[in-house]
């Protein structure tokens, strides 16, 4: 081990590292950190998963904690699952009780007499999360004043997350509150896997702190390659029978990317005899946790989940990551075969099996993206006016009753916010005026309406700024077994078909509508299983990488010879394709506009041409034969330019943002229409139906 890094920690922590833990040596990345944490500075720590970086953050912590004598509690640890802080907070107690220090655990399945202790005798480290410190704020019973004031760190697992959707800026925003509520400026330490843009990640963490940090990595060369194999094997059913077949007496953990699938391939693995086990969030906690414990300790089986089990709650030494079709991105592509290959002399490894040919498509889009060193950026939503409102109403909760010119002091320097500027007080002015709020002699409170929808449960509404669709918990007797979307109940009981759940069939006998319970038994009859989904939209970057394997004649090492021989016949189909175009092939009666642009971009186009947002997917538009693409960019670019195309499309923008109601209608749409991105579309090119590769450019 390094000396001289080691001897820069309190002699307890190095005692600790050396004797207790038995660590010959510090990881690469724990040896980067140690010096920049230890010296007090924010950071963003970035590292495949098992990188060591949950160690990288605390040690140092823990060492700061001992030389400076911190007291009360002085460290929040902030993750985004409940699942993820169960998982970390015996490895962390036991580190903290070898040098004298508690930490403790608080979220939503915390009982109420565990939180009771903790605000009678805080520890020295909390594990939580955003909407559990949002409740701490507001409680009356948590003495948020007395409960934070000694606070001197932050550390945010799996950064990435949260910064790129609203529960960020709620992180932020209750940040700054707790801030201001401490004597100390807060140290802010970020953890995650590769993210394409580190920098702007680091600057959106530090934004309004005194300390800008440092992005802290491993040196170049410090990990190794990993082995990734595409497959092609045409279904999920196929899927199973090469999962039973390869890698027998391994440990195997199978990402699906929904739950639906994951019930069905659990299924068709349990029919071939593999022991298999499950994990999804419509799954009940108990049933979660008696699978991952199951699959920690044993040997040959298959953990079937979805993404779940991708932010680094650990299931054991793993053998082998299996992926059924693409991987979201690149970057969860990284996050779960880092998994696999801890154990010295082996390789992270992942094995992609594309159950169709447009799966095969996007899963050689992504490893060539991956073969070529890019990783996607983490991108705030931009405009959050909405979690805005949530912070007032938050304020007014924990204030009882907010000082109209005291939100600026609270969470004015939270980077979301503080380039609102005269934005900040229409929303207010706004609220005020919907009777969200109500205003008197400069003190803000809950008008009536504010008190009708977010009243109900002494405001649970307010702290979160997640939406979630409802849902009904299934029992087997007393006995949970998860949750299902209201209206799997509504169509399962109308059409008398049995429900898959935790890849058992079940008959729906009673459904408790008050109480929000079903009532199942056991059955043998089959079913594929249903929950409310769609399909996952693709970027810009992506789509094009499809393109580019389109039209190029490699066969990467990486594919099979399955993939090889299916691709070969996806290339054929699609001959035409070349980089740098659009292609418009008539098809009957109406023309394929292969844009390959994004779903985002692909349904605006589709309504600047008078379409609905089902004519776009992800690489098309399906256009009326008469349409002219070259109009409808025209019309699409002028409509966005003048700022009309939202307002005349408006009912085709109604998915919800939470607290849209509390701002003005007008508000509401000009945060949808930030968050819309028109990437560019490249010029097009005519393909005659029967021409193939000798389509001739109509438009330039």
């Amino acid at each position: 081990m390094s000396t001289g890094v080691l001897d820069q920690f309190h002699p307890s922590v190095q005692h600790h590292i050396v004797n207790s833990l038995g660590w010959r040596s510090l990881r690469p990345l724990q040896e980067v950190a140690a010096q920049p944490l230890l010296a007090g500075r924010s950071g963003l720590l970035l590292a495949p998963t098992a990188g060591g970086k949950t160690e990288a953050a605390m040690l140092p912590v823990f060492s700061r904690m001992l030389e400076e004598d911190w007291r009360g509690l002085s460290v929040l640890y902030v993750c985004p699952l409940r699942a993820l802080l169960n998982n970390l907070h015996p490895r962390l107690e036991s580190f903290g009780r070898l040098v004298g220090r508690r930490v403790g655990i608080w979220h939503g399945d915390v009982t109420s007499g565990k939180r009771s202790q903790i605000l009678r005798d805080p520890p020295d480290v909390l594990l939580t999360t955003p909407e559990s410190l949002e409740v701490m704020l507001v409680s009356k019973r948590s003495e948020p004043r007395r409960l934070f004031r000694n606070v001197r760190t932050l550390v945010v697992d799996e950064i990435h997350a949260f910064a790129g959707d609203d529960r960020g800026w709620h992180l932020l925003s209750v940040l700054e509150r707790i801030e201001r509520m401490s004597q100390h400026d807060i140290q802010r330490i970020g953890l995650s896997a590769t993210v394409g843009n580190p920098e702007t990640l680091l600057d959106w963490l530090t934004a309004s702190s005194a300390d800008g940090g440092a992005v802290l990595e491993p040196p170049p060369g410090a990990t190794t390659r990993a082995e990734v194999v595409l497959d092609y094997v045409g279904s999920l059913e196929n899927a199973a029978r090469v999962i039973a077949a390869l890698h027998r007496g391994e440990k195997r953990l199978v990402f699906v990317d929904s739950r639906n699938r994951v019930e069905q391939l659990a299924r068709y693995l349990r029919e071939l005899g593999v022991r298999t086990l499950l994990s999804h969030a419509s799954l009940s906690r108990e049933e979660r946790l008696r699978a991952e414990e199951a699959f920690q300790q044993g040997h040959d089986c298959v953990i079937v989940a979805t993404s779940t089990l991708e932010l680094g709650i650990d299931v054991g030494d793993l053998d082998r990551v299996v992926q059924i079709d693409a991987p979201p991105s690149v970057a969860s592509m990284l996050q779960r075969m880092g998994r696999t290959g801890r154990r010295p002399g082996t390789r992270s490894n992942t094995t992609i099996l594309a159950t169709s040919s447009e799966a095969l498509l996007h899963a050689a889009a992504i490893v060539d993206l991956w073969r070529r060193g890019y990783v996607d950026p983490v991108e705030p939503p931009p405009l959050p006016l909405h979690v805005f409102t949530q912070q007032i109403m938050g304020l007014c909760l924990q204030e009882r009753g907010l000082a109209e010119d005291e939100w600026p002091r609270w969470v004015g320097a939270m980077p979301g916010f503080s380039m609102l500027g005269d934005l900040a007080n229409q929303v207010v002015d706004g609220m005020v005026a919907r009777d969200v709020l109500w205003r008197e002699g400069g003190i803000l409170w809950f008008g009536q309406r504010g008190e009708k929808e977010y009243g109900r449960r002494n405001f649970m509404e307010v702290l979160s700024v997640i939406t979630s669709p409802p849902t009904l918990e299934v029992r087997l007797g007393a006995e949970p077994l998860g949750t299902v979307d209201e209206s799997v109940v509504f169509r399962e009981t109308s059409e008398q078909t049995p429900l898959l759940l935790g890849g058992r069939a079940w008959r729906i006998v009673e459904v408790d509508w008050k109480r929000r319970v079903v009532q199942v038994r056991a059955t043998d009859e089959a079913q594929k299983g249903f929950w409310m989904g769609s399909g996952r939209p693709m970027g810009f970057d992506v789509c094009q990488a499809v393109l580019e394997v389109l039209s190029s004649p490699e066969e990467p090492d990486e594919w099979s010879q399955r993939a090889r021989a299916a691709m070969a016949a996806i290339r054929d189909e699609h001959s035409w394709a070349q980089t740098g175009r659009s292609f418009l092939i008539p098809e009957g009666d109406k023309q394929i506009w292969w844009t390959f642009a994004g779903q985002q971009t692909n349904v605006l186009l589709a309504l600047a041409a008078g379409l609905t947002p089902g004519a776009a997917d992800n690489l098309r538009v399906v256009l009326p034969h008469h349409a002219d693409p070259e109009q409808i960019v025209e019309t699409l670019t002028t409509q966005l330019k003048e700022g009309t195309f939202f307002e005349l499309h408006a009912a085709a923008f109604e998915e919800p943002i939470k607290f849209a109601e509390a701002l003005a209608p007008e508000l509401a749409l000009a945060v949808t229409a930030a968050r819309w991105r028109l990437s560019e579309v490249p010029p097009v090119v005519l393909v005659a139906a029967d021409d193939g590769a000798d389509g001739e450019s109509a438009k330039s």
